[in-house]
């Protein structure tokens, strides 16, 4: 049984995201800033490689998540309370020309923007610096925006911190804000459309995978069942992969962040394949592991069976209230039980080893949930309680090298009033349903 909202190939390549999402979010920000507050938000750099190369550009989620605007040199000024209502809300893009339709694509025009985003007040970026310069009186504080994730990789600067200086330097008497804390907090509580964008992630990943069981053999490379998810994943409307795709057969499974994908599948191998696909900016996040042989030996059916209960165990306490610290340490507790069910190490072991060393993190070192959205791994306020309306990852898994394999398994969940809702729930996961795919 496949999703009812499966893509089919062939159809439309992306859904565009409604207006209304954008205006209702800038809304919910604007309700958040302190009186005669302005907010700016900056685009992404394009980022170079080599020579007059660059990378793929990536927006600022935060910009995207105010705008839909994926586009270069974009910036946004909100200002709630500014003296006339034009000023208020107002979207900056990059003029397009004749040389720039030629070689890279004509830019949004103000009348596209409009539409895409809800703001009725378009200028050119080119009028960006003269319009602040005239608002900057009118604010007695400045909200900005900057990378504030625990993990976030600070190396080089981006164009946010660039101007976050020159604007302190420029206007230093002006009362500076975080815009980080109110809009994580936006942007990990989902809204209906959100979680549809989600889904069809999730569905598209979903076509990926069943397309991969009937192709996994001994004797097939790693970068070729990589290229059976793209594949499907283009053909169905995603831009691509919502990350760097893991595909590790035997041993490659207990590096975790294995992305060479260049080994040969191995007869009685397992393979793990953290692979998913993202659609209209917001991303799916999936880990199954399979079978080489298309059928599984009963030790790596019973680790592969552990690693299914843990996904259930923590599906079950991933509830409303609880803090991803205190659910991590009851998912370490029950992962605890069934590495000695499973014959690693002893009770008495685990009792008597360090602890600043347990035993289970040697077989289990990483986190069991994280955010999911726009980001992969997605923003949230600091020390906020799991609330209905969030999205997790739930990605337990059992790694022994000396045998040879790594299990992980990893499903999407939204956070519910009652109950959790996986949104991968059609994504076969049980030992049993994917030998029998396999066999086909």
């Amino acid at each position: 049984m496949t999703s009812p909202n499966l893509p089919t190939s062939g159809a439309k390549r992306t859904k565009i995201p409604s207006a209304g999402l954008f205006t209702t979010h800038r809304r919910n920000l604007d309700s958040q800033l302190e009186p005669r507050a302005m907010a700016i938000l900056q685009s992404n750099d394009i980022q170079p490689t080599n020579a007059d190369a660059s990378q793929p550009f990536k927006q600022s989620c935060d910009l995207f998540y105010l705008t839909g605007v994926a586009q270069e040199e974009t910036a946004l000024i909100l200002f709630p309370d500014a003296r006339e209502p034009e000023d208020r809300e107002i979207l900056f893009l990059r003029e397009s020309n004749d040389h720039i339709a030629v070689w890279e694509g004509a830019k949004l025009t103000k009348e596209q923007a409009r539409e895409r985003t809800g703001v009725s007040r378009v200028e050119w970026a080119t009028e960006f610096d003269g319009i602040m310069n005239r608002l900057m009186p009118q604010a007695e504080s400045v909200y900005l925006s900057t990378n504030e994730h625990p993990r976030g990789d600070l190396a080089f600067e981006t164009k946010s911190l660039r101007f976050a200086r020159e604007c302190q330097s420029r206007f230093p008497l002006h009362t500076y804000r975080r815009l980080a804390p109110l809009i994580y907090g936006l942007r990990s509580v989902k809204s209906d459309e959100e979680i549809e964008f989600t889904q069809i992630a999730c569905d598209i990943t979903e076509a990926g995978f069943r397309r991969v069981l009937s192709f996994v053999k001994p004797g097939v490379g790693e970068w070729e069942v990589e290229a059976e998810f793209i594949h499907e994943f283009i053909k169905r409307g995603s831009h691509g992969f919502a990350y760097a795709p893991i595909i590790a057969g035997g041993l490659n499974a207990c590096i975790l962040h294995y992305v060479p994908n260049d080994q040969i599948l191995v007869d009685g191998d397992l393979l793990l394949l953290d692979v998913a696909a993202e659609y209209g900016g917001w991303n799916a996040d999936m880990t199954r592991t399979i079978p080489v042989s298309g059928k599984f030996t009963p030790r790596q059916k019973n680790v592969y069976n552990a690693v299914l209960r843990m996904v259930r165990y923590a599906d079950s306490i991933l509830r409303p209230g609880v803090f991803i610290a205190d659910f991590q340490k009851m998912v370490v507790a029950q992962m605890d039980k069934e590495l000695i069910g499973l014959g690693l190490y002893t009770a008495e072991e685990a009792a008597a080893a360090p602890k600043d060393k347990p035993l289970v993190k040697k077989y289990y070192m990483h986190g069991t949930s994280h955010h999911l959205g726009l980001d992969v791994h997605d923003v949230s306020p600091a020390n906020q309680a799991v609330t209905p309306g969030m999205v997790f990852t739930i990605e337990p898994g059992i790694y022994i090298p000396e045998e040879g394999m790594g299990v992980r398994l990893e499903n999407d969940y939204l956070i519910g009033e009652h109950e959790n809702i996986d949104l991968m729930a059609l994504i076969p996961i049980e030992a049993d349903e994917i030998e029998a795919l396999m066999a086909r």
